[in-house]
C-alpha cells in the first residue's frame, strides 16, 4: 500500500465528481428508477488495514472512499482533509479486508431441489426469478466479485451493475464450450436428440474446427469476458470418464486464438496431467478443478503462469450425508475419486508455485457452503496464502490487478469489515453472522450487521403521519 509522506497528511488519487452528477442521475433515474445513488463518502478511523500483497496490518489507520473508490489512507488520524461532507466511522478494534473474489460459481444452478439433474433441468424463468437470491447471498458472504464459469448471462450482469437488486461484480463465461459427449453435455446415453451447435443450462455444444470458432464468436457476441471449455471428463456429466481428454488439439487452438482475437483468454474443465498438459500447449490460461495434477504438470503451469482453480468444497459436499442422493449413481464413485486427491493436488500446485485462485463450483442448494472453502484449504495453505487466493490473485487472472483485490487508493471501494484479524483464523469468513460486519461493495454499504455503520443502499420509506 502506498504511504503518506511526512508533510502530506493525506493522498489523492481519484478524481473529483462533475457538478451535473445530480441533474445526470435524475435523468437517468426516469430512464432506470432502479438506479443506485451515488456512493457516499466515507472516513474509516482506526482502522487496522490488511494488506493481501505481504500480510502486513496498517495499524490505528485511516481510509476515505469516495466515488467508489480508495481515495487515500494515511496514518493516524485524517483531520485536514478536503472531504467536508465524509461521514466519519470509529474503526477502533476492527479490521479492514478487500471483497472477496469465488473464481468458479454457477449462479445458474439455482437452490431448490435437492437432485443435480433437476437443478441442471431447471427451466430458464424458474431459474431467473431465483438467480438474485443467489447473487444477494453470495454478496453477503463477503463476495463482491465471482466469476461465472457457464451459465450466467449479459442481463444478469448488467441487471446488478445497474442496480436492479444487489450481488457480485460479475465476470462470466457464457456457456461453456463442450464437445458432443463432454462435460457440458448432459444428455445420458439413451437421449437421441440432436445437439450439435446448441446450447443448454451450461454448456454450448460444438465439434470441429469451424463449430469452435463459431462457439467463440458467439459467446463473445452476448458478452463473455472470457471463455470456458471443457477440456476432460467431469463427475456430473453421465457419459464420460474422468479421464477422458476432450476437444482435439486443433479445435482448443481455435478457439485459443479466436478469443485472443477478441482480447478474451481461456480456461478449461480439466482434471488429468493429460488433459491439463492437452490444453495448455494450445494455449488454454486457467486450469478448472485440477484434481489429479502432477509435479510435472505443476511444474509446466508454473512456468507458464497457468492459474489453477481448485473446488474441493463441491466434492466434500456431494459426499456430505446431507446430500445423499444429489449426484446420481454413475457420478457418486467418480466424485468419491476426485475428492481423496483434491488437498494433495493442492500441496503439489503450492509447492510448484503455481498461482492458486479461491473457487467453489457448488450447484443448486451446495452454494450455501461457498465459504467453507476456505476450512478444507487451511489444511494445506497458510492463512496469507489463502486470502491472497481469494484477493490479488483472481484479480490478477481477470486483468483487474490495479482495481481489484486490494485496500490501496485508486483501486475499487470493495471492503469487508471484520470485527477480528481474519489472518489468525481464516474460518472465521465461514461465520458471517458472527464476524463479517459490513461489506461495502464500489463504495456502498450493502450490508451491515454493524450498528456503527448502517446499510445505505436501501432509501427508508418516508413516514406518512
Amino acid at each position: 500500500m502506498d504511504s503518506p509522506s511526512d508533510d502530506e497528511p493525506w493522498i489523492l488519487i481519484a478524481e473529483e465528481g462533475t457538478q451535473n452528477q445530480g441533474d445526470m442521475l435524475s435523468a437517468e433515474r426516469k430512464i432506470k428508477p432502479w438506479a443506485l445513488s451515488p456512493p457516499k463518502t466515507y472516513i474509516f478511523e482506526n482502522a487496522n488495514i490488511i494488506n493481501t500483497v505481504d500480510g502486513s496490518i496498517r495499524s490505528n489507520s485511516s481510509l476515505c472512499t469516495s466515488d467508489g473508490q480508495i481515495k487515500w489512507i494515511v496514518d493516524g488520524l485524517a483531520r485536514n482533509t478536503s472531504e467536508s461532507d465524509a461521514i466519519r466511522i470509529d474503526a477502533t478494534g476492527k479490521y479492514l479486508v478487500p471483497g472477496l473474489i469465488d473464481s468458479h460459481v454457477h449462479i445458474t444452478a439455482v437452490p431448490g431441489t435437492a437432485d443435480l439433474a433437476k437443478v441442471f433441468g431447471s427451466e430458464f424463468a424458474v431459474s431467473a426469478f431465483r438467480q438474485p437470491y443467489v447473487c444477494q447471498q453470495m454478496l453477503s458472504r463477503g463476495f463482491t466479485t465471482v466469476r461465472d464459469c457457464g451459465g450466467a448471462t449479459l442481463a444478469l450482469k448488467e441487471a446488478i451493475a445497474d442496480g436492479v437488486f444487489p450481488g457480485p461484480r460479475l465476470f462470466i463465461a457464457g456457456h461453456a464450450l463442450s464437445q458432443t459427449g463432454g462435460h457440458g453435455d448432459q444428455r445420458g446415453p439413451h437421449d437421441h436428440t440432436a445437439c450439435c451447435g446448441g446450447t443448454n443450462s451450461v454448456g454450448h455444444i460444438c465439434d470441429g474446427v469451424d463449430e469452435c470458432i463459431k462457439g467463440v464468436r458467439e459467446e463473445t457476441r452476448t458478452g463473455s469476458d472470457f471463455i470456458k471449455i471443457m477440456g476432460g471428463g467431469g463427475v456430473a456429466s453421465p457419459t464420460d470418464a474422468l479421464e477422458n481428454v476432450q476437444f482435439t488439439a486443433e479445435e482448443i487452438k481455435a478457439i485459443t486464438t479466436v478469443a485472443a482475437q477478441a482480447d478474451r483468454w481461456v480456461t478449461t474443465h480439466a482434471y488429468t496431467p493429460k488433459a491439463i498438459q492437452h490444453a495448455i500447449h494450445n494455449g488454454v490460461r486457467g486450469i478448472e478443478h485440477g484434481n489429479f495434477i502432477d509435479k510435472e504438470t505443476a511444474k509446466l503451469m508454473a512456468a507458464k503462469d497457468i492459474f489453477l482453480t481448485p473446488t474441493l468444497i463441491t466434492y466434500s459436499e456431494m459426499a456430505s450425508p446431507d446430500w445423499t442422493g444429489f449426484l446420481p449413481p454413475e457420478s457418486v464413485a467418480k466424485n468419491e475419486i476426485v475428492l481423496k486427491k483434491g488437498l494433495q493436488s493442492l500441496q503439489i500446485a503450492s509447492d510448484a508455485g503455481v498461482t492458486i485462485c479461491y473457487g467453489t463450483d457448488l450447484l443448486g442448494p451446495l452454494t450455501a457452503a461457498q465459504t467453507k472453502e476456505f476450512a478444507l484449504r487451511s489444511q494445506v495453505l497458510s492463512p496469507l496464502q489463502l486470502l491472497q487466493s481469494a484477493t490479488i490473485n483472481p484479480a490478477r487472472m481477470l486483468r483487474q490487478e490495479k482495481a481489484l483485490g486490494q485496500l490501496s487508493p485508486g483501486f475499487s471501494a470493495d471492503i469487508l469489515i471484520m470485527n477480528e484479524n481474519p489472518l489468525t483464523d481464516m474460518e472465521m469468513f465461514d461465520k458471517p453472522d458472527k464476524h463479517l460486519l459490513a461489506v461495502i461493495k464500489e463504495g456502498r454499504v450493502f450490508v451491515s450487521r454493524w450498528s456503527g455503520l448502517p446499510q445505505d443502499t436501501i432509501s427508508p420509506t418516508p413516514v406518512i403521519e
